[in-house]
């Protein structure tokens, strides 16, 4: 398969698994919506870790078609501005942690040496970057933005990574281990 190819299906998968999440997460959880847009539990967010650790600058393109899609057709259709740089910032939080994650701890492309711990840092890591950009961004633009909201949108999205990888965990232990 050509390298080409390769990416855009890793970017077609990435949007689709993260839609995937997106509508289970909203058919699951639907009592979990703080405010627009805030769940207690948001499953996306651990698809958006996931898909950047496994394809990096695949996986952030189509995090980032799929945040678009969810934010101009679903949360803020009247809102473009918000729609347009919500999406950005949404793909850029766990790319940045991709990044930092091959710099501080020499992860390798095939994630050979990311071990339970790391993981779990980055996961941490990564639930208090993405609501600190956007929360970031929006007192920048003076809308919206309370403590309340962005503690729980830290929640939600460290409880819907937490729930993700663990769900990837058991779904991989079904499979044989090559030697």
């Amino acid at each position: 398969m050509s390298q080409l190819r390769l990416n855009l299906f890793m970017v077609t998968g990435s949007t689709f698994i993260f839609l995937l999440a997106f509508v289970a997460n909203e058919w699951i959880f639907t009592q979990s919506e703080f405010v627009r847009g805030i769940n207690w539990i948001y499953m996306p967010a651990g698809m958006r870790l996931l898909c950047t650790l496994l394809f990096a600058e695949a996986g952030a393109i189509g995090i980032l078609i799929a945040s678009w899609i969810t934010c101009f057709f679903y949360f803020f259709p009247n809102d473009p501005m918000r729609s347009f740089i919500g999406g950005i910032l949404s793909a850029l939080a766990p790319y940045l942690v991709y990044r930092l994650s091959r710099r501080v701890f020499g992860l390798q492309v095939s994630l050979a040496n990311l071990t339970g711990g790391k993981l779990l840092f980055l996961m941490v890591m990564y639930s208090l970057v993405n609501p600190s950009l956007l929360h970031l961004w929006l007192l920048i633009r003076g809308s919206d933005s309370s403590v309340a909201g962005f503690l729980v949108m830290i929640i939600g999205d460290l409880t819907g990574t937490l729930l993700v990888v663990y769900m990837m965990k058991t779904v991989l232990a079904f499979f044989p281990v090559r030697r």
